[in-house]
């Protein structure tokens, strides 16, 4: 008994230490291309906060003076969810693809779902420092008056957990599904679709009005996420309630990293 608890503490201590070489050689890559993940982190929220919340004000295109405390929240969403897509599914396309690094990667002491769960976490991370990098874009520019609560910092807490988690999975999803010579699909039927409907403009409960996309919207998970950032930053607006944005985020972890692993082991056999 004493010698297989010995052999378990050996193992696990084995694999501690593989997916920490791992995510430290990621983490080098991207300290390496900082200024290109900065680039691609801030440059979409620049260019949205600064359209709706500066310019289309200033030529009366006719957003509302309380836009920005809409807005914020959702753009939060999006950089956390654009994070788990560009951090976790290109690479995976190029690496299943045209690279074969995978191949290097699986051969680490370390289960297979482990090695899918690095890619996860490092795509949850960046997901995590994206949003810190954004939100303070909404008091650099000059969209308007921003109120921001900080009365419940657990929630936030629960969101930025949550958020990045679930972005990574969705990453890994979708990146064990399509070869490289289907990228650009990626973007047209699964990112657009995913931003617009996503309750980044605009609360979800507003969607009363057309109650038919109120309900299709509700398989997007990006509207989960906006909704969170708008319960955990500005309560005093409309929201989700709490209960069900936990719940649908959890789910769609669940639901996204099953399909997301079964795919990654069957890429790996292939």
């Amino acid at each position: 008994m004493t010698a297989r608890a010995t052999s378990t503490r050996s193992r696990g201590s084995t694999y501690l230490t593989a997916a920490g070489a791992l995510m430290l050689r990621d983490l080098s890559v991207l300290r390496r291309d900082w200024t290109t993940f900065g680039v691609r982190v801030l440059m979409q929220p620049l260019l949205l906060i600064f359209v709706f919340g500066y310019v289309l004000p200033k030529i009366g295109g006719g957003v509302e003076a309380g836009f920005a405390n809409v807005l914020v929240p959702g753009v939060l969403a999006m950089a956390v969810i654009f994070q788990g897509i560009q951090a976790v599914a290109l690479p995976l396309v190029q690496e299943f693809g045209y690279t074969k690094e995978i191949e290097d990667r699986v051969m680490a002491p370390l289960p297979t779902w482990a090695v899918a769960g690095e890619k996860v976490a490092m795509g949850a991370l960046q997901g995590i420092v994206a949003a810190a990098l954004v939100f303070p874009l909404a008091y650099l520019l000059p969209i308007g008056q921003v109120t921001v609560s900080w009365a419940h910092p657990g929630e936030l807490i629960a969101i930025l957990i949550l958020g990045p988690a679930m972005a990574g999975f969705l990453g890994l999803a979708i990146g064990t599904r399509f070869p490289p010579q289907k990228v650009p699909l990626i973007f047209s039927v699964i990112i657009l679709p995913l931003v617009f409907l996503g309750a980044v403009y605009y609360p979800w409960e507003q969607l009363h009005a057309i109650r038919w996309l109120q309900i299709v919207s509700l398989a997007d998970p990006l509207v989960y996420l906006s909704e969170g950032f708008r319960a955990a930053l500005t309560p005093q607006f409309p929201h989700m309630p709490l209960g069900a944005i936990y719940g649908a985020l959890v789910a769609a972890i669940a639901g996204l990293g099953w399909l997301g692993i079964r795919g990654f082991y069957r890429r790996v056999i292939d």
